[in-house]
């Protein structure tokens, strides 16, 4: 999984595409490209008693153009980088920055793509492929794009609770300045803590215990665990934002109902 941070400081998690499921749905595409451009040449074969040799040659490499170039293009742009090979496999083309690709992007791509793709039976596109991180093909490396997993299993949340015996210590502890980076640190080990292993959480969660430490007073009870440590911190850090902005909530509702009860323009 790689993490983009737009310029709203918004956090995006993308999960680049395996060389097998890129490889399936480029043969899906190319399969459908093909069909169709068969599909056109036997139309212009049929009509070819009516049409001299110059302009069968004109329609038969229109033809090609169209059904591998345009095509494709055509079909990213509109669907924002899901071809029909990329919606059976789950995938999806976005920019380096993790935006929907344009026009632009598209007409590199496809391009390239008839040439790293039909003009060298692939050899090009999968070679590229296998020696970079994104299983990126030349039209990518070329367009900035590359493609990523639209269908990702859904992360159940982590109930995250202060536990029975540091419930006194967390409603008196002053836990107001700790920074945000510091409380995301914590709220995604917690997330991820159940799938790591028993050394490597025990090293994270010691780790940032510790950094919460310098923000937390008074410190916990002797012989508190780091996981219990973060889970209470956490939990009492929420609730108390909650509360602040019920709070806020609430003062607000009663400024607008006093607002409208004033008698403006008597």
């Amino acid at each position: 999984m790689s993490s983009i941070i737009t310029g709203e400081a918004v956090v995006l998690e993308l999960r680049p595409a395996s060389f097998a499921a890129r490889a399936l749905g480029l043969l899906l595409d190319v399969a459908f490209n093909i069909v169709l451009l068969v599909a056109i040449l036997i139309g212009l074969a049929a009509a070819g008693e009516d049409l001299d040799e110059a302009a069968a040659r004109a329609l038969t490499l229109a033809s090609v153009v169209f059904c591998l170039v345009i095509v494709p293009v055509a079909v990213e742009t509109l669907s924002r980088g899901r071809s029909l090979g990329k919606l059976a496999t789950g995938l999806r083309v976005v920019r380096d920055d993790g935006g929907a690709i344009r026009f632009r992007h598209a007409v590199i791509r496809g391009l390239t793509g008839f040439l790293e793709i039909y003009l060298t039976f692939g050899g090009v596109a999968l070679t590229v492929a296998l020696f970079n991180d994104r299983s990126r093909r030349l039209g990518d490396l070329m367009a900035g794009t590359y493609a990523v997993r639209t269908r990702v299993p859904v992360e159940q949340p982590v109930p995250v609770f202060v536990p029975q015996r540091l419930r006194a210590w967390a409603a008196a502890a002053d836990i107001g300045r700790i920074p945000d980076a510091t409380v995301r640190r914590a709220s995604q080990f917690i997330r991820q803590a159940g799938r790591m292993a028993p050394l490597s959480r025990a090293g994270m969660a010691g780790a940032i215990a510790t950094e919460l430490s310098a923000h937390v007073a008074p410190p916990p009870p002797p012989g508190t665990s780091p996981d219990d440590y973060l889970a209470a911190v956490v939990a009492e850090r929420r609730s108390r934002e909650l509360a602040r902005l019920t709070q806020a909530r609430r003062r607000n509702t009663e400024i607008g109902e006093r607002l409208q009860r004033l008698p403006f323009g008597s």
